[in-house]
Protein backbone atom coordinates (compact mmCIF):
# COMPACT_ATOMS: atom_id res chain seq x y z
CA UNK A 1 0.00 0.00 0.00
CA UNK A 2 1.03 3.54 -0.72
CA UNK A 3 0.12 6.67 1.20
CA UNK A 4 -0.57 9.54 -0.87
CA UNK A 5 -1.11 12.77 1.24
CA UNK A 6 -3.67 15.27 0.49
CA UNK A 7 -3.29 18.46 2.37
CA UNK A 8 -6.27 20.39 2.30
CA UNK A 9 -5.43 24.40 2.49
CA UNK A 10 -7.66 25.94 1.56
CA UNK A 11 -10.21 28.43 4.28
CA UNK A 12 -9.14 31.83 5.79
CA UNK A 13 -9.26 31.04 9.63
CA UNK A 14 -11.58 34.33 10.38
CA UNK A 15 -11.55 33.86 14.15
CA UNK A 16 -7.48 34.37 14.23
CA UNK A 17 -8.60 37.90 12.13
CA UNK A 18 -6.95 40.43 12.48
CA UNK A 19 -3.53 38.41 11.39
CA UNK A 20 -5.60 35.35 9.14
CA UNK A 21 -7.20 37.34 6.07
CA UNK A 22 -8.48 36.38 3.45
CA UNK A 23 -5.19 36.82 1.20
CA UNK A 24 -2.84 35.51 3.62
CA UNK A 25 -5.30 33.07 5.61
CA UNK A 26 -4.42 30.83 8.51
CA UNK A 27 -2.75 27.91 7.29
CA UNK A 28 0.24 30.37 6.24
CA UNK A 29 0.74 32.08 9.20
CA UNK A 30 3.76 31.31 11.38
CA UNK A 31 1.75 31.28 14.76
CA UNK A 32 3.85 28.89 16.87
CA UNK A 33 7.64 29.49 15.22
CA UNK A 34 9.26 30.27 12.26
CA UNK A 35 7.65 27.73 10.33
CA UNK A 36 3.92 28.36 9.13
CA UNK A 37 1.04 25.73 9.58
CA UNK A 38 1.40 24.45 6.59
CA UNK A 39 4.84 23.87 6.25
CA UNK A 40 4.84 22.13 9.98
CA UNK A 41 1.96 19.69 8.50
CA UNK A 42 4.82 18.98 5.34
CA UNK A 43 7.54 18.55 8.07
CA UNK A 44 4.72 16.06 9.45
CA UNK A 45 4.05 13.45 7.00
CA UNK A 46 7.70 13.65 5.37
CA UNK A 47 8.53 11.27 8.76
CA UNK A 48 6.01 8.86 7.45
CA UNK A 49 7.76 5.90 6.11
CA UNK A 50 7.36 5.16 2.19
CA UNK A 51 5.42 8.40 1.82
CA UNK A 52 4.46 9.82 -1.75
CA UNK A 53 4.81 13.44 -2.46
CA UNK A 54 1.73 15.56 -1.57
CA UNK A 55 -1.00 16.72 -3.38
CA UNK A 56 -2.17 19.89 -1.90
CA UNK A 57 -5.50 21.64 -2.77
CA UNK A 58 -5.56 25.21 -2.05
CA UNK A 59 -7.11 28.81 -3.46
CA UNK A 60 -5.84 29.96 -6.73
CA UNK A 61 -5.13 33.40 -4.68
CA UNK A 62 -3.18 31.65 -2.42
CA UNK A 63 -0.86 29.58 -5.04
CA UNK A 64 1.95 32.13 -5.14
CA UNK A 65 2.89 32.11 -1.44
CA UNK A 66 1.82 28.33 -0.79
CA UNK A 67 4.29 27.46 -3.83
CA UNK A 68 7.16 29.85 -1.81
CA UNK A 69 6.64 28.00 1.39
CA UNK A 70 6.67 24.25 -0.20
CA UNK A 71 10.65 25.45 -1.82
CA UNK A 72 11.74 27.12 1.08
CA UNK A 73 11.53 23.73 2.64
CA UNK A 74 12.54 21.91 0.14
CA UNK A 75 11.29 18.31 1.37
CA UNK A 76 9.52 17.36 -1.82
CA UNK A 77 11.20 17.49 -4.92
CA UNK A 78 8.07 17.13 -6.35
CA UNK A 79 4.20 17.78 -5.68
CA UNK A 80 1.27 18.72 -7.04
CA UNK A 81 -0.91 22.25 -6.46
CA UNK A 82 -4.69 21.94 -7.15
CA UNK A 83 -6.59 25.07 -7.57
CA UNK A 84 -10.21 25.69 -6.94
CA UNK A 85 -11.31 28.63 -8.71
CA UNK A 86 -13.70 29.29 -5.84
CA UNK A 87 -14.21 27.61 -2.03
CA UNK A 88 -16.76 24.43 -2.75
CA UNK A 89 -15.97 23.12 1.51
CA UNK A 90 -14.22 20.06 2.13
CA UNK A 91 -16.39 17.37 -0.17
CA UNK A 92 -15.34 18.57 -3.69
CA UNK A 93 -11.94 19.44 -2.70
CA UNK A 94 -11.67 15.60 -1.73
CA UNK A 95 -13.22 14.38 -4.37
CA UNK A 96 -10.95 16.05 -7.34
CA UNK A 97 -8.20 15.03 -5.19
CA UNK A 98 -8.77 11.63 -5.43
CA UNK A 99 -10.16 11.77 -9.14
CA UNK A 100 -6.80 13.50 -9.61
CA UNK A 101 -5.05 11.06 -7.85
CA UNK A 102 -6.46 8.32 -9.83
CA UNK A 103 -5.54 9.86 -12.78
CA UNK A 104 -1.77 11.13 -12.09
CA UNK A 105 -0.92 8.92 -9.08
CA UNK A 106 -1.03 5.18 -10.21
CA UNK A 107 0.96 4.22 -6.77
CA UNK A 108 -1.68 5.61 -4.74
CA UNK A 109 -3.69 3.03 -3.07
CA UNK A 110 -4.88 5.04 0.81
CA UNK A 111 -5.32 8.61 0.25
CA UNK A 112 -4.25 10.33 3.97
CA UNK A 113 -6.09 13.87 4.13
CA UNK A 114 -5.18 16.64 6.35
CA UNK A 115 -5.96 20.00 7.02
CA UNK A 116 -3.28 21.96 6.86
CA UNK A 117 -3.75 24.20 9.74
CA UNK A 118 -3.42 21.42 12.69
CA UNK A 119 -1.09 21.47 15.80
CA UNK A 120 0.59 17.74 16.94
CA UNK A 121 2.45 17.75 20.11
CA UNK A 122 3.80 14.49 19.88
CA UNK A 123 4.40 13.58 16.07
CA UNK A 124 5.71 10.12 16.81
CA UNK A 125 2.47 9.35 17.82
CA UNK A 126 0.46 10.87 15.34
CA UNK A 127 2.48 8.78 12.63
CA UNK A 128 2.08 5.15 15.01
CA UNK A 129 -2.32 6.33 14.67
CA UNK A 130 -1.54 5.88 10.81
CA UNK A 131 0.19 3.58 10.75
CA UNK A 132 -3.10 1.73 12.11
CA UNK A 133 -4.91 3.74 10.05
CA UNK A 134 -3.42 2.08 6.84
CA UNK A 135 -4.27 -1.06 8.26
CA UNK A 136 -8.12 -0.04 8.81
CA UNK A 137 -8.27 1.41 5.24
CA UNK A 138 -6.24 -1.74 3.73
CA UNK A 139 -9.52 -3.59 5.15
CA UNK A 140 -11.94 -1.33 3.12
CA UNK A 141 -12.65 0.95 5.27
CA UNK A 142 -13.38 4.80 5.15
CA UNK A 143 -11.60 5.51 8.67
CA UNK A 144 -11.60 9.11 10.49
CA UNK A 145 -9.44 10.53 13.43
CA UNK A 146 -10.62 11.26 16.12
CA UNK A 147 -9.48 12.81 19.29
CA UNK A 148 -9.34 11.37 22.76
CA UNK A 149 -10.84 14.43 24.88
CA UNK A 150 -9.17 15.74 27.65
CA UNK A 151 -12.11 17.95 28.65
CA UNK A 152 -15.51 18.88 27.85
CA UNK A 153 -15.21 21.27 24.62
CA UNK A 154 -18.19 23.01 23.23
CA UNK A 155 -15.81 23.80 20.48
CA UNK A 156 -15.59 20.58 18.52
CA UNK A 157 -18.01 17.99 16.91
CA UNK A 158 -18.14 14.37 18.32
CA UNK A 159 -18.30 11.18 17.07
CA UNK A 160 -19.50 7.86 19.18
CA UNK A 161 -17.30 5.08 18.20
CA UNK A 162 -18.85 1.57 18.76
CA UNK A 163 -17.69 -2.21 18.60
CA UNK A 164 -14.02 -2.18 16.71
CA UNK A 165 -14.28 1.57 16.55
CA UNK A 166 -17.24 1.62 14.01
CA UNK A 167 -18.82 5.11 13.73
CA UNK A 168 -22.40 5.02 15.31
CA UNK A 169 -23.11 8.84 15.17
CA UNK A 170 -21.69 11.88 14.32
CA UNK A 171 -22.32 15.12 16.63
CA UNK A 172 -22.89 18.58 16.07
CA UNK A 173 -20.70 21.00 18.73
CA UNK A 174 -22.37 20.17 21.84
CA UNK A 175 -23.49 22.40 25.13
CA UNK A 176 -21.51 21.89 28.09
CA UNK A 177 -23.43 19.74 29.50
CA UNK A 178 -23.65 17.65 26.99
CA UNK A 179 -19.78 17.54 26.29
CA UNK A 180 -19.60 16.70 29.71
CA UNK A 181 -21.10 13.69 29.41
CA UNK A 182 -19.62 12.76 26.62
CA UNK A 183 -15.99 12.92 28.60
CA UNK A 184 -17.44 11.08 31.33
CA UNK A 185 -19.17 8.16 29.20
CA UNK A 186 -16.01 8.06 27.47
CA UNK A 187 -17.75 6.28 24.20
CA UNK A 188 -17.38 10.19 22.06
CA UNK A 189 -14.04 11.38 20.91
CA UNK A 190 -13.47 14.70 19.02
CA UNK A 191 -13.93 14.80 15.48
CA UNK A 192 -10.73 15.97 13.89
CA UNK A 193 -11.57 16.32 10.28
CA UNK A 194 -8.35 13.83 9.24
CA UNK A 195 -9.01 10.94 7.22
CA UNK A 196 -7.74 7.97 5.59
CA UNK A 197 -9.42 6.45 2.63
CA UNK A 198 -8.97 3.53 -0.12
CA UNK A 199 -8.88 5.57 -2.72
CA UNK A 200 -11.04 3.01 -5.09
CA UNK A 201 -13.85 2.53 -1.89
CA UNK A 202 -13.64 6.34 -1.35
CA UNK A 203 -14.44 6.91 -5.16
CA UNK A 204 -17.20 4.17 -5.10
CA UNK A 205 -18.62 5.81 -1.94
CA UNK A 206 -18.69 9.18 -3.29
CA UNK A 207 -20.55 7.78 -6.54
CA UNK A 208 -23.22 5.84 -4.58
CA UNK A 209 -24.16 9.02 -1.77
CA UNK A 210 -23.08 12.01 -3.95
CA UNK A 211 -23.04 11.26 -8.03
CA UNK A 212 -23.63 14.94 -8.46
CA UNK A 213 -20.58 16.15 -7.08
CA UNK A 214 -18.75 13.29 -8.20
CA UNK A 215 -20.03 14.17 -12.10
CA UNK A 216 -18.77 17.80 -11.85
CA UNK A 217 -15.88 17.34 -9.59
CA UNK A 218 -14.71 14.39 -12.82
CA UNK A 219 -15.18 17.39 -15.37
CA UNK A 220 -13.32 20.16 -13.39
CA UNK A 221 -10.53 17.05 -13.00
CA UNK A 222 -10.78 16.23 -16.79
CA UNK A 223 -11.49 19.75 -18.20
CA UNK A 224 -8.08 21.09 -16.01
CA UNK A 225 -5.33 22.53 -17.15
CA UNK A 226 -1.56 21.72 -15.77
CA UNK A 227 0.62 24.97 -15.19
CA UNK A 228 4.10 23.79 -14.12
CA UNK A 229 3.52 22.33 -10.75
CA UNK A 230 -0.67 23.96 -10.85
CA UNK A 231 -3.59 22.05 -11.85
CA UNK A 232 -6.51 24.16 -12.64
CA UNK A 233 -9.86 22.73 -11.20
CA UNK A 234 -12.29 23.80 -14.51
CA UNK A 235 -13.81 26.82 -13.23
CA UNK A 236 -17.47 26.40 -14.91
CA UNK A 237 -18.00 22.47 -13.67
CA UNK A 238 -16.79 23.59 -9.81
CA UNK A 239 -19.35 26.50 -9.98
CA UNK A 240 -22.45 23.81 -10.50
CA UNK A 241 -20.60 21.62 -8.02
CA UNK A 242 -22.47 21.46 -4.55
CA UNK A 243 -20.66 22.75 -1.49
CA UNK A 244 -20.76 20.31 1.29
CA UNK A 245 -18.73 19.19 3.83
CA UNK A 246 -16.95 15.33 3.81
CA UNK A 247 -18.88 14.76 6.65
CA UNK A 248 -22.29 14.98 5.42
CA UNK A 249 -21.64 14.34 2.13
CA UNK A 250 -20.43 10.80 3.00
CA UNK A 251 -18.97 9.85 6.36
CA UNK A 252 -22.27 10.22 8.09
CA UNK A 253 -24.55 8.16 5.06
CA UNK A 254 -21.62 5.37 4.80
CA UNK A 255 -21.39 2.06 6.52
CA UNK A 256 -17.86 1.59 5.88
CA UNK A 257 -16.78 4.57 8.62
CA UNK A 258 -14.79 3.72 11.44
CA UNK A 259 -12.85 5.76 13.81
CA UNK A 260 -8.93 5.34 15.06
CA UNK A 261 -8.26 7.23 18.02
CA UNK A 262 -5.41 9.80 18.44
CA UNK A 263 -4.29 10.98 21.18
CA UNK A 264 -1.10 13.18 20.03
CA UNK A 265 -1.34 16.60 21.38
CA UNK A 266 -3.76 17.84 18.32
CA UNK A 267 -5.58 20.99 18.21
CA UNK A 268 -7.06 22.58 15.07
CA UNK A 269 -5.75 26.41 16.37
CA UNK A 270 -9.72 27.46 15.83
CA UNK A 271 -9.40 30.53 18.11
CA UNK A 272 -7.10 32.80 19.96
CA UNK A 273 -7.57 31.09 23.25
CA UNK A 274 -6.64 27.77 21.59
CA UNK A 275 -3.36 28.95 20.50
CA UNK A 276 -3.08 30.23 24.14
CA UNK A 277 -3.72 26.96 25.02
CA UNK A 278 -1.11 25.21 23.34
CA UNK A 279 2.12 27.69 23.32
CA UNK A 280 4.66 28.24 26.00
CA UNK A 281 3.66 30.40 28.19
CA UNK A 282 5.96 33.16 30.67
CA UNK A 283 5.96 32.74 34.48
CA UNK A 284 2.48 34.63 34.47
CA UNK A 285 0.94 32.87 31.91
CA UNK A 286 1.25 35.06 29.30
CA UNK A 287 1.74 34.18 25.87
CA UNK A 288 3.70 36.83 23.81
CA UNK A 289 4.96 37.40 20.29
CA UNK A 290 6.81 41.05 18.80
CA UNK A 291 7.91 44.20 20.60
CA UNK A 292 5.71 44.04 24.13
CA UNK A 293 5.94 45.04 27.07
CA UNK A 294 3.89 44.10 30.11
CA UNK A 295 3.19 45.23 33.81
CA UNK A 296 1.03 43.11 36.17
CA UNK A 297 -0.38 41.48 33.30
CA UNK A 298 -1.78 37.20 33.91
CA UNK A 299 -3.09 34.91 31.70
CA UNK A 300 -3.00 36.90 28.34
CA UNK A 301 -2.39 36.54 24.59
CA UNK A 302 -0.35 39.56 23.96
CA UNK A 303 0.87 39.85 20.20
CA UNK A 304 2.01 42.56 18.33
CA UNK A 305 3.17 42.65 14.49
CA UNK A 306 4.13 46.27 13.65
CA UNK A 307 4.66 48.34 17.17
CA UNK A 308 5.15 49.04 20.57
CA UNK A 309 2.23 47.02 23.14
CA UNK A 310 2.46 47.59 26.27
CA UNK A 311 -0.43 46.43 29.01
CA UNK A 312 -1.05 46.88 32.70
CA UNK A 313 -3.10 45.22 35.14
CA UNK A 314 -4.81 43.00 32.08
CA UNK A 315 -6.36 39.47 33.16
CA UNK A 316 -7.30 36.74 30.70
CA UNK A 317 -7.42 39.35 27.87
CA UNK A 318 -6.42 39.13 23.90
CA UNK A 319 -4.60 41.54 22.25
CA UNK A 320 -3.46 41.73 18.71
CA UNK A 321 -1.83 44.56 16.50
CA UNK A 322 -1.25 44.54 12.73
CA UNK A 323 -0.27 47.41 11.19
CA UNK A 324 -4.05 48.61 9.98
CA UNK A 325 -6.11 46.59 12.87
CA UNK A 326 -6.05 45.76 16.92
CA UNK A 327 -7.94 43.39 18.11
CA UNK A 328 -9.18 43.71 22.36
CA UNK A 329 -11.10 41.29 24.43
CA UNK A 330 -11.38 38.71 26.54
CA UNK A 331 -9.11 35.32 25.71
CA UNK A 332 -13.03 33.18 27.04
CA UNK A 333 -14.76 35.27 23.94
CA UNK A 334 -12.42 34.74 20.97
CA UNK A 335 -14.98 32.65 18.99
CA UNK A 336 -16.61 35.65 18.77
CA UNK A 337 -14.09 36.80 16.42
CA UNK A 338 -16.12 35.81 13.77
CA UNK A 339 -18.62 38.16 14.28
CA UNK A 340 -16.20 41.12 13.32
CA UNK A 341 -15.01 39.53 10.59
CA UNK A 342 -18.36 39.00 9.12
CA UNK A 343 -19.54 42.89 9.60
CA UNK A 344 -15.81 43.51 8.00
CA UNK A 345 -16.80 41.44 4.90
CA UNK A 346 -19.88 42.92 5.21
CA UNK A 347 -18.98 46.41 5.28
CA UNK A 348 -16.57 46.16 2.09
CA UNK A 349 -13.89 46.85 4.39
CA UNK A 350 -10.02 45.63 3.63
CA UNK A 351 -9.20 44.70 5.95
CA UNK A 352 -11.41 41.74 5.71
CA UNK A 353 -9.75 40.92 2.61
CA UNK A 354 -6.04 41.76 3.04
CA UNK A 355 -2.96 43.34 4.71
CA UNK A 356 -1.34 46.33 4.32
CA UNK A 357 1.31 43.68 2.85
CA UNK A 358 0.42 41.90 0.14
CA UNK A 359 2.66 39.60 -1.20
CA UNK A 360 2.54 38.76 -5.12
CA UNK A 361 4.46 36.06 -6.78
CA UNK A 362 7.53 38.85 -7.53
CA UNK A 363 7.77 40.10 -4.14
CA UNK A 364 4.96 42.05 -1.90
CA UNK A 365 4.41 45.99 -1.45
CA UNK A 366 2.94 47.54 1.71
CA UNK A 367 0.74 50.56 1.46
CA UNK A 368 2.75 52.98 3.86
CA UNK A 369 0.12 56.11 3.51
CA UNK A 370 -3.39 56.74 1.62
CA UNK A 371 -6.06 59.23 0.76
CA UNK A 372 -8.20 59.98 -1.90
CA UNK A 373 -6.00 61.28 -5.03
CA UNK A 374 -2.97 59.67 -3.68
CA UNK A 375 -1.19 56.82 -1.90
CA UNK A 376 2.51 55.60 -1.00
CA UNK A 377 3.52 52.34 -1.13
CA UNK A 378 7.07 50.38 -0.61
CA UNK A 379 7.57 47.79 -3.38
CA UNK A 380 9.90 44.85 -2.95
CA UNK A 381 11.18 42.97 -6.17
CA UNK A 382 13.28 39.51 -5.62
CA UNK A 383 16.11 38.92 -7.11
CA UNK A 384 15.68 37.98 -10.91
CA UNK A 385 11.86 38.74 -10.69
CA UNK A 386 9.49 40.78 -12.77
CA UNK A 387 6.23 42.42 -12.87
CA UNK A 388 3.83 42.01 -15.83
CA UNK A 389 3.62 44.42 -18.24
CA UNK A 390 1.06 46.77 -17.83
CA UNK A 391 -0.46 50.50 -17.68
CA UNK A 392 -2.97 52.29 -15.72
CA UNK A 393 -5.91 54.59 -16.94
CA UNK A 394 -6.77 56.60 -14.37
CA UNK A 395 -2.86 57.03 -12.81
CA UNK A 396 -0.03 58.23 -12.71
CA UNK A 397 3.29 57.04 -10.82
CA UNK A 398 6.50 57.84 -9.40
CA UNK A 399 9.08 55.35 -8.56
CA UNK A 400 12.12 56.21 -6.27
CA UNK A 401 14.59 53.45 -5.67
CA UNK A 402 15.83 52.76 -2.27
CA UNK A 403 17.86 49.55 -2.46
CA UNK A 404 19.04 47.66 -5.02
CA UNK A 405 18.77 47.78 -9.17
CA UNK A 406 15.82 48.51 -11.12
CA UNK A 407 15.50 47.55 -14.84
CA UNK A 408 12.90 49.54 -16.18
CA UNK A 409 10.60 49.91 -19.36
CA UNK A 410 8.59 53.09 -19.37
CA UNK A 411 6.79 53.59 -22.25
CA UNK A 412 9.23 52.89 -25.87
CA UNK A 413 13.06 53.29 -23.24
CA UNK A 414 14.75 50.80 -21.15
CA UNK A 415 17.10 51.76 -18.54
CA UNK A 416 18.79 50.70 -15.64
CA UNK A 417 17.81 53.04 -12.21
CA UNK A 418 19.79 52.74 -8.86
CA UNK A 419 19.92 53.74 -5.66
CA UNK A 420 18.14 57.39 -5.17
CA UNK A 421 17.42 57.73 -8.82
CA UNK A 422 13.63 58.09 -10.04
CA UNK A 423 11.26 57.81 -12.81
CA UNK A 424 7.72 59.32 -13.89
CA UNK A 425 5.03 57.24 -15.54
CA UNK A 426 2.68 59.13 -17.04
CA UNK A 427 -1.25 57.72 -17.08
CA UNK A 428 -1.30 55.24 -20.08
CA UNK A 429 1.67 54.57 -20.37
CA UNK A 430 2.77 50.95 -20.55
CA UNK A 431 5.40 49.97 -18.26
CA UNK A 432 7.64 47.11 -16.31
CA UNK A 433 9.62 46.60 -13.45
CA UNK A 434 12.30 44.31 -13.08
CA UNK A 435 15.11 42.86 -10.03
CA UNK A 436 18.41 42.79 -12.17
CA UNK A 437 20.51 41.94 -9.76
CA UNK A 438 21.39 39.58 -6.85
CA UNK A 439 19.71 41.65 -3.95
CA UNK A 440 15.95 42.89 -2.99
CA UNK A 441 14.99 45.71 -5.18
CA UNK A 442 12.78 47.92 -2.77
CA UNK A 443 11.65 51.46 -4.16
CA UNK A 444 8.98 54.12 -3.16
CA UNK A 445 6.07 54.38 -4.94
CA UNK A 446 3.86 57.16 -4.85
CA UNK A 447 0.37 57.02 -7.47
CA UNK A 448 -1.46 59.91 -8.25
CA UNK A 449 -4.83 60.17 -10.03
CA UNK A 450 -8.73 59.75 -9.57
CA UNK A 451 -9.00 56.25 -8.67
CA UNK A 452 -6.13 54.20 -6.71
CA UNK A 453 -7.43 50.02 -6.75
CA UNK A 454 -5.80 47.40 -8.08
CA UNK A 455 -7.95 46.77 -10.60
CA UNK A 456 -7.12 49.57 -12.90
CA UNK A 457 -4.17 47.12 -14.18
CA UNK A 458 -4.16 46.59 -17.74
CA UNK A 459 -1.77 43.52 -18.43
CA UNK A 460 -0.14 42.51 -21.55
CA UNK A 461 2.29 40.19 -20.54
CA UNK A 462 2.49 38.06 -17.45
CA UNK A 463 5.27 35.27 -16.59
CA UNK A 464 2.97 34.06 -14.12
CA UNK A 465 0.23 32.96 -15.11
CA UNK A 466 -2.07 36.12 -14.41
CA UNK A 467 -5.29 36.72 -16.38
CA UNK A 468 -4.36 39.63 -19.42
Amino acid sequence: MAIQPVILAGGTGSRLWPLSRELYPKQLLSLTGRNSLLQITLMRISQLPGVMSPIIVVGEEHRFLTKTQMEELGLFPEYHLLLEPLGRDTAPAICGAAQFAARRCPEATVLLMLPADHLIARPDEFVEAVARAEVRAEQGSLVTFGIVPDAPETGYGYIKRGAEGVVEEFVEKPNLETAEKYLAGGDYVWNSGMFAFPLKTLLEELTTHVPDIVQCMDRAVSDGRQDGVFYRFEKGAMEQCPALSIDYALMEKTDRAVVVDGDFGWSDIGSWQALWEVAEKDAEGNVTSGDVLLEDTQNCLIRSEDTLVATIGLRDTLVVETADAVLVAPLSRSQDVKKIVSRLKKEGRAEFHTHTTVYRPWGSYTTLEIHDRFQIKRITVNPGARLSSQMHHHRHEHWVVVRGTAKVLNGENTFLLREDESTYIPLGTTHRLENPGVIPLELIEVQIGSYLGENDIVRFEDEYGREV
